[in-house]
C-alpha cells in the first residue's frame, strides 16, 4: 500500500471523533502515504500540528459534503473536477469515506480513481469496492473503525485526541490573564440552534462554580456568538468574568481549552476539542446525538441528555423533527443537573 486517500469533510468535532480510525489505517499502513481531504476548519486546525495524516486537502465544496454551515456556496463543476483530477494523478492505491452514508460523499470519492474504496453505505448509494451498511444510532467512533476494518486497519485507541502545540499555548498566554483558581471555561455555541442549551442557565452553572470552588469563568465563541456570549453574562451575574468570545483563533482555542480544569457546554467543536487535549467536559446533549458523539469514557466527562428533545416553542420531537422554530430542544435540562455534573469533576 502505497497511497491511501480519506474523505472527512465535516466540523471540527465530528472529524475529532475519525481520530481513532486514521490512527488505525497510519498503524495498519506505517509505509503510506496518507491525504486527508477535509473542510477548511479542520484544515485550518491541523495545520503544523502533529495527526496521523501525511497531508491535509481542503476538499471541494459539495452539496452534503462540507464542513461549514451558511458557508460558501457549493463549487462550479469545474473546480471540482480539478480537484478530482489531481487526486487520480496521484494514483491512489484506496481511498475510504468518512464522511456519511454515502448518497453525497461516495460519488465524489470514487472521482478519485482509488484501485480500491471503502466506506459506509445507505440503501440508495452508489457502492463501493468494500462497504458496511449505513444504520442509525451507532457512535460515530465504532462506525469508521468498522469502515477501516474493511481494509484491515484494526483498532489502536478509541480515544480521539489532538496535539497541543507551543503555538497553542504561546496563545492561550496571551488571551489569559493571572488566574487565582481553577479555570472553568463555557461555551454556549453549537452549529445547530436546536443543540444549544439556554445561555442564560450556563451562566448560573459557571456563577454556582464561581462561589462553591472559587472558579475563574472564561466565555469562549466566534464572533457569531457575541449575543450567546452576553446572554451567558446574564446568568453569570456579578461573577467575575473573562470574555474570550470572537477573540481566539483556533490557536488560542486550543491552548485555552488544555489550560482549562473544566469545559461545560453544549455537544459541539470546542468540546470535543477539549475532551480530544485530555480536559474534562461537561456536555448538554440530545438523545439523539448522546449515541453518535458524546465521549465514550465517563471518569473525565459527563453527559446530561435532554430526553425529551423537544421544540421549545412548538414540543415536537428533535428526531425527525421539520417544524421550522430556531428554537433549542434542550429545555428540558435544568440547572441543578449540570451544575452537580460540574462539581464532581471540578476539586475544591
Amino acid at each position: 500500500m502505497r497511497r491511501i486517500a480519506v474523505l472527512r469533510a465535516n466540523g471540527l468535532g465530528d472529524s475529532l471523533v475519525a481520530q481513532p480510525a486514521l490512527a488505525a489505517l497510519r498503524a495498519a499502513y506505517p509505509d503510506a502515504s496518507i491525504t486527508l481531504a477535509t473542510s477548511a476548519p479542520v484544515v485550518e486546525l491541523l495545520r503544523g500540528r502533529p495527526f496521523p495524516v501525511d497531508e491535509v486537502l481542503e476538499a471541494p465544496r459539495v452539496s452534503g459534503v462540507r464542513g461549514e454551515v451558511g458557508g460558501p456556496p457549493d463549487d462550479a463543476p469545474e473546480v471540482v473536477e480539478e480537484f478530482c483530477a489531481a487526486m487520480r494523478a496521484r494514483e491512489f492505491d484506496l481511498a475510504v469515506q468518512l464522511h456519511g452514508g454515502g448518497g453525497n460523499a461516495n460519488p465524489l470519492l470514487l472521482r478519485f480513481g482509488a484501485r480500491v474504496t471503502a466506506g459506509s453505505r445507505a440503501e440508495d448509494a452508489l457502492a463501493l469496492t468494500r462497504t458496511i451498511p449505513w444504520t442509525s444510532f451507532q457512535h460515530d467512533v465504532m462506525r469508521w473503525l468498522e469502515v477501516v476494518d474493511l481494509v484491515g486497519a484494526r483498532p489502536v485507541t478509541l480515544r480521539p485526541e489532538l496535539a497541543v502545540t507551543d503555538a497553542d499555548r504561546a496563545a492561550a498566554d496571551a488571551a489569559l490573564p493571572a488566574l487565582h483558581g481553577p479555570l472553568v471555561v463555557l461555551h454556549p455555541g453549537a452549529t445547530d440552534i436546536s443543540r444549544r442549551w439556554p445561555p442564560e442557565r450556563l451562566g448560573e452553572v459557571g456563577r454556582a462554580l464561581a462561589e462553591q470552588r472559587g472558579a475563574c469563568v472564561a466565555v469562549i465563541g466566534g464572533k457569531s456568538d457575541l449575543e450567546l456570549g452576553e446572554q451567558v453574562r446574564a446568568g453569570l451575574g456579578d461573577a467575575p468574568v473573562v470574555d474570550l468570545v470572537g477573540t481566539l483563533d483556533l490557536n488560542g482555542l486550543v491552548g485555552v481549552l488544555e489550560r482549562a480544569d473544566l469545559v461545560v457546554g453544549n455537544d459541539s467543536g470546542p468540546r470535543h476539542i477539549a475532551e480530544a487535549v485530555g480536559t474534562p467536559t461537561v456536555g448538554v446533549f440530545t438523545r439523539a446525538n448522546l449515541v453518535d458523539v458524546s465521549p465514550l469514557f465517563r471518569a473525565r466527562h459527563r453527559v446530561v441528555v435532554d430526553w425529551e428533545s423537544r421544540c421549545a416553542v412548538c414540543g415536537d420531537p428533535y428526531l425527525g423533527r421539520s417544524c421550522g422554530h430556531e428554537a433549542t430542544v434542550l429545555a428540558g435540562v435544568e440547572v441543578p443537573e449540570v451544575l452537580d455534573a460540574a462539581l464532581a469533576l471540578l476539586p475544591a
